[in-house]
């Protein structure tokens, strides 16, 4: 479990197709203090295991083993050496929720039509899928790239992000252009209550 808040930003160091699926190494900074084998990381809202760490620097660098089917549904197939990405270790029991509920399961991918500065913020728009349009509603939660974010309008095609100058230059954000893929997940609380309704009998 996560909360949607960016602990920082890792960089693409190697993507690196093998037998078993894709090989993804990032260089680290906070996210690799007292990190282990076995640990998962939010590498652009992607839930990943750490499989191997090994110390660069005053950093570390991080080993991430894709399944193909991870790599083919998220936008990390589009991640090149150099490339930031957004990463937040898992939520520790006790911990404090900034964000929301996010679970690091994509829900799929939407396609910036927008990405432009509205005076010292930035105004996002995203093209989604009609599969998580059903669970965004005007002014609840979303995550993008992993960041947990308030939507502010919802169009025919997807939906409206502002983004404030602090999130603009802490997150990934600000490498990305119109036409680039995002993550998507949706509020976890919209599934479950389609979930119930769904199952309730009809009167």
């Amino acid at each position: 479990m996560f909360t949607g808040i960016i602990e920082e930003t890792g960089t693409v160091t190697g993507v690196r197709p093998t037998d078993a699926g894709i090989q993804l190494n990032v260089r680290c900074r906070l996210v690799g203090r007292g990190l282990k084998l076995g640990d998962s990381i939010a590498v652009n809202g992607c839930c990943l295991t750490v499989v191997k760490q090994s110390m660069h620097g005053r950093g570390k660098l991080v080993r991430f083993d894709l399944l193909r089917e991870t790599w083919q549904r998220t936008n990390l197939q589009f991640a090149r050496v150099g490339a930031l990405v957004n990463l937040e270790r898992s939520l520790a029991v006790g911990g404090r929720l900034g964000g929301h509920f996010v679970t690091g399961h994509v829900d799929g991918v939407g396609r910036i039509s927008r990405w432009e500065r509205a005076g010292a913020d930035h105004v996002l728009d995203i093209a989604a899928s009609p599969d998580v349009r059903r669970y965004v509603v005007f002014k609840g939660s979303i995550a993008v790239d992993g960041i947990s974010l308030t939507v502010a309008g919802v169009t025919r095609a997807g939906f409206r992000i502002w983004i404030i100058p602090h999130t603009f230059a802490v997150t990934a954000l600000h490498e990305r252009k119109v036409g680039d893929m995002v993550n998507l997940e949706a509020d976890l609380l919209g599934k479950y209550v389609e979930r119930f309704f769904a199952g309730r009998p009809r009167k």
